[in-house]
């Protein structure tokens, strides 16, 4: 048996200097990074990022993770695609091992952790995001918020000396305070979620910028290397199958171009497209505008692959 959520938290917090509440709060990756850090000194702490929020960010903390332990050839799989959803058992049992394979490797003495990562506080929200919304929406926190606050609670106890305090409240004022506080407070809380979905997007959209980019170079390769297949069979007066990676770029330039059933480019984003390919290298420009006029990539098939990162 490993150890508890509560033995792993306290022991963690211990080494690290942090303040962790929950073991999937590991999931962003730079607690693993650290843990490995204090056993061998030589993790790059410096490109570790502990206020990491988004899932790309965390993948970039587990390919560093994943390098030191290739480096100081421990084997291991790291579960980085479970690991990084912050669920519980994913990373207690995977925190187990590293606890136990920490206590048959630290060298011993003292550990600079804050230090190390030069006073960076690892950052916990992501992890708790649903639960602080929660208690904030819910009745309890409304009353907690609005009656049990030191300084409007004897603000309204001042405010009831005065007649027009009085008949304030006999008309209903105290629930106004109420509804006030607690519509303020879940408008902060909205203000909260905007921007961190603005965030999620901002980092979804350049992952679909950096494996589009990657597709089109990929197209382009196959063309051109399909289009001298085709030239130097032709001097030879040999058909273009006869070649032996003639057969491997096809199949790679059909997967490129494969769609979904129903799927169709929209008039606009097609013009929008050819618009672009003008700009392009006078040699490549009239190829890309003739094979974007009937195939697109399937960029929306790809699968997230954490080690293109």
């Amino acid at each position: 048996m490993g150890e508890s959520r509560t033995e792993l938290l306290a022991w963690l917090n211990d080494l690290l200097q942090t303040r962790y509440t929950k073991v999937e709060q590991a999931g962003t990756g730079g607690a693993y990074c650290q843990i490995f850090d204090s056993i061998y000194g030589d993790v790059p702490m410096s490109k570790v990022k502990f206020d990491a929020k988004l899932e790309y960010e965390f993948i970039n903390n587990f390919k560093i993770l994943q390098n030191a332990l290739k480096k100081h050839k421990v084997d291991k799989n790291v579960p980085v695609d479970r690991l990084i959803k912050c669920k519980l058992q994913d990373n207690l049992e995977f925190m187990q091992w590293v606890k136990r394979y920490w206590e048959q490797n630290y060298p011993g003495g003292e550990y600079d952790a804050l230090g190390r990562r030069k006073g960076t506080v690892p950052t916990v929200a992501s992890s708790t995001r649903t639960t602080t919304t929660t208690t904030s929406s819910s009745p309890g926190s409304v009353v907690s918020s609005s009656v049990g606050g030191g300084r409007a609670s004897s603000t309204n106890r001042k405010a009831t000396k005065t007649p027009a305090s009085r008949s304030g409240s006999r008309g209903g004022g105290g629930r106004t305070s109420v509804l006030d506080n607690h519509s303020a407070s879940m408008i902060i809380d909205l203000n909260k979620q905007i921007t961190e979905l603005k965030l999620a997007v901002d980092g979804l959209e350049k992952e679909r910028d950096f494996y589009f980019g990657k597709l089109r170079e990929i197209e382009i390769e196959v063309q051109e290397n399909l289009e001298q297949i085709e030239v130097a069979t032709a001097e030879n007066e040999q058909p273009p199958e006869e070649h032996e990676a003639y057969a491997i770029l096809r199949n790679i330039q059909n997967i490129l171009y494969s769609t979904e059933d129903g799927f169709e480019v929209p008039p606009e984003e097609e013009e929008d497209i050819l618009a672009g390919t003008t700009q392009q290298a006078p040699g490549r420009a009239e190829r890309e505008e003739e094979q974007l006029l009937h195939h697109q990539p399937a960029v929306n098939a790809l699968e997230y692959d954490d080690e293109t990162f």
